[in-house]
């Protein structure tokens, strides 16, 4: 079946996580993406396992891209980047406000060059406020977004941060999302269009925890809980409230707590008896059959290695095998999409930087084998 986005030409001016995600998830949808590398190269090069001279953490990230590397300082560099966004349906970049601008590649050169561009922007905060310019990672918006001080709230413990790149991947995928509507919107008006995203911004629309804050009410965990239980811990989601309701009415526990007692101490009692009733079925099977019968859902506690052993994983077709440059294969995770009338997936492997400099300049640009000459010969076009 086709690719949603056979046809497109994404450049990608980007490095690390939030910028790089968006370009391989695209890939995965079928886009051109061409990742051009700067002369410093992508720090996430030299982040997990090297396998013949490609890291795990760029691996997953860029899987499926072809690259170039331009010296985008060098005499030549900036104007050969401008030539290729002119080729190009998007160009993503994760710089800070500003780099772009005085490379001589801002909004209005991009949108003179190729009206029709569509633009990502991914930033900390944004490309107008106060904070334009600053640098930020992932932590630095987990912790100004709210997120790491509520999280050690419900904890009862000091802040620290998750162990997830979250302001990074869903800047990214509200970045996806915007750039398919700018495209969509140019099928319209045939006209491309800058699309500003910050993490910040990012952050707090995605919080299902916001209107505690906008609304100044208390804020209370809800979610899931995890309990002891026969066979290992148990992850049983919904906050206890609904978890002693459910448990009470379709087993008959009975209540612990006398019927004038204050409300913490009725959920303390309620809490002990939920806990010994778990722990009191002989086998884990016959406590999820239990479980399944008040209708409360439930999971595993597992490690990341066996999500990916399980049988649901292999069903789900999550993990796809690469070219891992050096005789092997290299396994990757695929992008989460399933098409009826379409296909999706991994479109190869991650490239070494400068890899396709010069199949990419004559597909997109018609640049004979002397241009690519001259263009390295002059420091402009790199390879590792």
């Amino acid at each position: 079946m086709p690719f949603p986005l056979e046809g497109l030409r994404v450049l990608e001016l980007a490095r690390i996580v939030a910028g790089p995600y968006a370009g391989r998830l695209m890939s995965d949808l079928g886009a051109d993406v061409v990742k051009l590398e700067a002369a410093d190269g992508d720090l996430a090069r030299v982040w997990g396992e090297q396998r013949h001279g490609l890291s795990g953490f760029y691996t997953q990230q860029n899987a499926g891209k072809r690259n170039i590397s331009v010296d985008l300082k060098a005499q030549g560099g900036a104007e050969l980047a401008l030539r290729l966004a002119a080729a190009a349906d998007v160009v993503i970049e994760n710089f800070r406000p500003g780099v772009l601008t005085r490379l001589g590649l801002g909004w209005d050169v991009l949108h003179a060059a190729n009206p029709r561009l569509v633009l990502l922007s991914v930033t900390g905060f944004g490309q107008t406020g106060p904070n334009v310019g600053r640098q930020a990672f992932a932590p630095v918006v987990h912790a100004e977004s709210g997120l790491i001080a509520r999280q050690a709230f419900f904890d009862e413990a000091g802040p620290t941060d998750p162990v997830l790149s979250i302001a990074d991947t869903n800047a990214a995928l509200h970045g996806l999302s915007a750039v398919l509507a700018a495209l969509l919107m140019r099928e319209r008006t045939g006209q491309g269009q800058h699309v500003d995203v910050a993490m910040f911004d990012a952050m707090l629309a995605t919080d299902d925890y916001s209107h505690h804050a906008l609304d100044g009410f208390p804020v209370r965990r809800l979610g899931g809980e995890v309990w002891d239980a026969p066979g290992g811990p148990i992850m049983i989601a919904g906050e206890f409230r609904n978890t002693w309701v459910q448990v009470r009415d379709v087993h008959s526990l009975a209540d612990p707590a006398p019927p004038n007692a204050e409300l913490p101490e009725k959920i303390r009692l309620r809490r002990t008896a939920v806990a010994a009733w778990i722990t009191a079925f002989s086998d884990r099977t016959t406590l999820v059959e239990a479980l399944e019968r008040a209708n409360m859902a439930w999971g595993d506690v597992r490690t990341a290695e066996q999500a990916f052993a399980s049988p649901l994983a292999a069903e789900r077709r999550l993990i796809a095998a690469v070219d891992d440059r050096g005789g092997g294969v290299r396994r990757v995770v695929q992008a989460p999409y399933k098409f009826s009338g379409a296909d999706s997936g991994v479109q190869g492997p991650a490239a070494h930087r400068g890899e396709h400099n010069a199949e990419v300049l004559a597909e997109w640009l018609g640049a004979g084998a002397d241009e690519v000459a001259d263009l390295v010969e002059a420091g402009v076009l790199l390879t590792s």
